[in-house]
């Protein structure tokens, strides 16, 4: 990276995903104290590699990933399909075991789907900025995206593959997708919405849903994790109860506490304050994402950074709102904070490639 490109890199981006993995580590090892902090020292570790990773990304040019975009996309179909052989982890093949510690493909996927995206779309676009309302064009989009989807649903992983339609939701409106496929899509969905629940959502999925509606009706099964969870970030109160004091975290109320759990953990022990601040981080997190992508040299960048920011603020939203109540539970982590080795491998991957877009931009940008 010249000189010139490290003046126009946004600094803070890293700076805020460091802030957010310390809060993350200091409420594992708080949260990982009747296990000797197995998974904080994991973490630790994936801390270690995520940072090696984004730099090495850092330093490789955007604009050559998404050449190599459709080789990194074939390696995800096949890894997708790969881990379909491998032995269920409570009831989901997503994971690839590796002594101690396990990836998760679908993860990954994340990056290679949107750098393809990108690539396909320039693409078409090429021949015109009206192209990709062509029906065809349309449709070589959404069978990019459509095949890992499928894919990571059949795992199943339903909070994943609704990570992936947020993100090339986003992507197609900043490649100037014409407003009528928005309605169009818009009222399919709100067709498509109880057909889905009555006719082809397992029960398992069903169950979620009629949880998030109303909790109490099986407070002792389906509805256990999310009411221990609201009492949890309510006894937490401004200050919270204290690091290794929480309650339901401590007395094995919440669960999982280390992973689809983590901001419940932040708003009993940490308190209001702290969750709020972490909530204030992911917004100037995503805000950042959004100037990148408005800023970006060529349309490529501002599509990867478009979609990057589609998957941050879906994983945001889902987690916060599910561990409080307002939205269905399915399973996301929280960006930067949550465990998982492969979920903070793949956010890191993300901040560096945002930092490589940022570096190429033109100072004259800056001018008004």
């Amino acid at each position: 990276m010249r000189k010139r490109e490290f003046k126009n890199v946004e600094w803070s981006l890293i700076i805020l995903a460091i802030i957010l993995s310390i809060i993350g580590l200091v409420a594992l090892f708080s949260a990982t104290q009747q296990t000797e902090h197995d998974d904080f020292n994991k973490q630790v570790i994936w801390l270690i590699v995520s940072i090696m990773c984004m730099i090495f990304v850092m330093m490789v040019d955007y604009e050559f990933l998404v050449k190599i975009s459709p080789f990194l996309y074939g390696g995800s179909i096949l890894l997708l399909i790969a881990v379909f052989f491998t032995t269920p982890i409570n009831g989901a093949t997503s994971w690839f075991p590796i002594g101690a510690f396990s990836l998760q493909p679908g993860e990954f996927s994340k990056i290679s789907v949107i750098l393809f995206l990108a690539y396909a779309i320039t693409k078409i676009q090429e021949k015109g900025k009206n192209e990709i309302n062509r029906i065809t064009k349309l449709l070589i989009i959404l069978a990019i995206v459509g095949v890992p989807i499928l894919l990571i649903i059949k795992q199943p992983d339903y909070g994943t593959a609704t990570a992936f339609i947020v993100a090339i939701a986003l992507i197609l409106i900043a490649a100037g997708i014409d407003k009528k496929y928005i309605i169009i899509t818009s009222l399919l969905v709100i067709i498509a919405i109880p057909l889905l629940y009555n006719f082809i959502l397992p029960e398992h999925a069903k169950k979620r849903i009629d949880i998030f509606i109303n909790p109490e009706s099986d407070p002792r099964g389906s509805g256990y994790n999310i009411i221990q969870s609201k009492l949890a970030i309510g006894a937490g109160g401004l200050t919270g109860m204290g690091l290794l004091k929480g309650n339901q975290t401590q007395l094995g109320f919440l669960y999982p506490k280390t992973t689809d759990f983590i901001f419940a953990v932040i708003g009993e022990e940490m308190g209001f304050v702290v969750a709020a601040t972490v909530i204030v981080l992911y917004v100037f997190l995503i805000i950042k994402c959004l100037y990148i992508a408005k800023t970006a040299k060529d349309e490529a960048g501002s599509l990867i950074a478009t979609g990057i920011t589609g998957i941050f603020l879906f994983h945001v939203i889902e987690n916060v709102g599910m561990v409080m109540g307002i939205l269905p539970i399915t399973g996301v982590p929280l960006p930067f904070i949550s465990y998982g080795g492969s979920s903070l491998i793949t956010n890191f991957l993300c901040i560096g490639i945002l930092i490589n877009i940022s570096s190429k931009r033109q100072k004259t940008i800056f001018v008004k």
